[in-house]
């Protein structure tokens, strides 16, 4: 009897000590001030000190919250009138974070596996100006010629003068422009130093001082061809045309030719965009022109005009205007436009 005694005691002493070994300083670890308790993957708890800067932390949203809440209740329970209606524009660039608002954070754990706060600024910006979106492209405004011939009235409109185009001097053809171009194009030009359409990257084309030359309608011009064989399994494709500017800039026409160097399209009157220069290249006039082999373009040849030479870009720069002059000779870049 006495043995199932102190069996008894010896049962009650251990539950004692072992109940007393899960607390430390009269309460558990959990309740302990600046620890944390959490379960790992295995299903144990843990238990993490948190650092004196993470309790600062802790503290400094908990009171931004509370801020945010004392304006919100001051201006009338999240109403808004004229006197405090946010600005659309204003708020977007403000991350969408009103005054008063805590500043967004974001929890992360470091190797250690202490739990940290991290706080950020919304980025604002679009996905174009982030360069996830591409910029689309856009075709530079231009003059474009096809064939055909200009239509004629069977009778004279109301009011017409016989002599009006004798008068002004305009001789009464029933030509195109067009028409009237191939008439001095292109059957005669030399093919000898021409450049062969590169694809992936840009390549240059020299149009140097000693170029062939040609009389065009539009004058006489050194002239460039570019073969469009490597490219003729594409249907259409838009090609980038850059023209360095170098003691003056060369300003292009464009006339794109069958295989028998028949004209099918002539573009002129480029609105190229002039980008100047920086530390690491030349200004340029940059133009985006569409090219069609599906159509039976296989060369095109690149030209100015008399009154393109007779012209000038004029630019505003820190400094004031700049004139820029337009010259007969020039090196360009061409690429073609990959959309990824």
């Amino acid at each position: 009897m006495i043995r199932f005694r102190l069996i008894g005691v010896v049962y009650a002493i251990l539950a004692s000590v072992a109940l007393g070994g899960c607390q430390v300083g009269g309460s558990t670890v959990s309740e302990r001030e600046g620890y944390f308790t959490w379960v790992d993957e295995q299903g144990r708890v843990r238990y993490t000190p948190i650092a004196e800067s993470e309790e600062k932390n802790s503290v400094q949203a908990l009171e931004a919250d509370e801020a945010s809440a004392v304006v919100d209740g001051a201006a009338g329970d999240g109403e808004f009138n004229l006197e405090n209606y946010p600005d659309a524009e204003q708020l977007e660039q403000n991350g969408y974070v009103r005054p008063g608002d805590p500043q967004p954070y974001f929890t992360w754990q470091d190797a250690e596996g202490n739990v940290r706060v991290s706080y950020y600024r919304p980025d604002v910006r679009s996905d174009t100006d982030k360069g996830v979106t591409a910029t689309p492209i856009e075709i530079t405004p231009a003059s474009v010629y096809y064939p055909g011939v200009v239509p004629v009235p069977a009778e004279p409109v109301d009011g017409y003068d016989p002599d009006a185009l004798a008068v002004l001097g305009v001789e009464n053809r029933s030509e195109s422009y067009f028409e009237r171009f191939t008439e001095s194009c292109c059957q005669g030009l030399d093919t000898e130093d021409h450049t062969e359409w590169q694809q992936g990257r840009e390549f240059g084309v020299d149009i140097s001082p000693e170029a062939s030359v040609h009389t065009f309608i539009t004058g006489e011009s050194p002239f460039h061809l570019v073969a469009l064989s490597s490219v003729i399994t594409r249907p259409d494709f838009v090609m980038r045309l850059r023209s360095y500017e170098n003691d003056g800039v060369f300003v292009p026409s464009l006339v794109f030719l069958d295989r028998n160097f028949k004209p099918l399209r002539l573009v002129t009157d480029l609105v190229p965009r002039y980008e100047p220069e920086n530390w690491h290249r030349r200004g340029f006039l940059e133009a985006w022109v569409p090219v069609f082999p599906a159509q039976g373009e296989r060369w095109v040849v690149i030209f100015t005009r008399d009154e393109d030479l007779a012209a000038q870009e004029v630019i505003e720069t820190a400094s004031g205007p700049r004139v820029i002059s337009h010259v007969r000779s020039g090196e360009l870049g061409l690429m073609m436009f990959e959309d990824e």
